[in-house]
């Protein structure tokens, strides 16, 4: 199998080049030039990766038609990216391709999961998503790592596994591409939140609380949306939020962390959970669900609240039973 990774940042080039350990026909695909030029000489991502050494047998490009005739191809650019990704390779991929999204994110134009915008460019392609509690540089390490894989059907998705899995990198299969993708989605949202709270310094008792009463606002907006409840307490959905949630390695803790201090944001990489928070408030909302704290973390993004006032205003919410 011919296997693509479309993308080189950070979690592209872990993926990429942890495939390629046991497969000579991996590719990664990036637009920098620069970049592409010192993996393939170096073995370093220095901007995402650092010192980390890639494997030998990576091999980096920047051609994009090229790293479309592979048999499967894994998107990994940012969730924001993917339409305008998608419309491009449309036309460059085989019909017998297997797509399968790495990004964590709700589309902000559609209000769509990356698999229903993908559905509606690729038609009757296959497509699958990878999601779980991973950060990039623990894998691009070798580190002992367990993932999810989602596709259509449960076949689809263990064949893809068989082919992806590693011997420190565990794919566990579902066919419920819902749950996986919103949990990777809302977990971000969610760890904005305990973020903020580790800025405020409201101390490990609190960022607990907002770990489990934010876990209980996914598994109400994803069970409206058809996905199971085995899901949300996997990898994709409990694991990944509690790894999102107490580590600033998180992007989105770290965001969090950076907003309730009052650091300069702009110089701080993507945090998807900024782009995502609006989105699953929407689909909340649809379904007639509460969710406090992703509505708190709505209202501090958009300056409409300060993070401390955020903290009164849940504090402050009607005594009610916890389940």
């Amino acid at each position: 199998m011919n296997i693509s990774v479309l993308g080189s940042g950070a979690w592209g080039t872990a993926l990429a080049s942890l495939l390629a350990q046991a497969s000579e026909n991996t590719l990664l695909w990036g637009r920098d030039f620069q970049a592409i030029d010192n993996i393939n000489q170096n073995r370093r991502n220095q901007t995402y990766l650092g010192d980390i050494k890639l494997a030998d047998e990576l091999v980096a490009t920047t051609d994009l038609a090229m790293a479309c005739q592979s048999d499967i191809i894994l998107c990994v650019t940012p969730a924001q990216s993917f339409a305008s990704l998608a419309e491009t390779i449309r036309p460059l991929v085989r019909s017998d391709v297997s797509l399968v999204l790495c990004a964590k994110g709700i589309d902000r134009e559609s209000g769509k999961l990356l698999h229903e915008l993908a559905s509606d460019i690729f038609g009757q392609t296959p497509i699958a998503a990878l999601s779980g509690p991973s950060f990039a540089s623990d894998v691009a390490r070798g580190l002992p790592t367990a993932v999810s894989l989602a596709a259509p059907t449960t076949d689809e998705a263990g064949r893809l596994a068989k082919l992806l899995s590693r011997p420190r990198f565990r794919i566990y299969t579902t066919d419920d591409l819902v749950g996986v993708e919103i949990g990777g989605a809302l977990k971000n949202v969610l760890a904005l939140a305990v973020g903020i709270a580790r800025g405020l310094q409201l101390g490990a008792s609190a960022e607990a609380a907002l770990i489990a009463r934010g876990f209980a606002e996914l598994s109400r907006v994803a069970q409206a949306r058809g996905a199971r409840n085995s899901t949300l307490v996997g990898l994709s959905g409990l694991g990944d939020l509690v790894l999102t949630c107490s580590s600033p390695q998180s992007r989105n803790f770290s965001y969090g962390t950076a907003l309730a201090v009052g650091d300069d944001l702009s110089k701080l990489p993507l945090a998807e959970g900024v782009h995502s928070a609006d989105m699953a408030l929407n689909i909340a909302r649809q379904s007639n669900i509460d969710v406090p704290i992703i509505s708190a973390v709505v209202d501090v993004l958009a300056g409409d609240i300060t993070p401390a006032d955020a903290v009164s205003r849940l504090l402050e919410r009607p005594l009610k039973g916890e389940v």
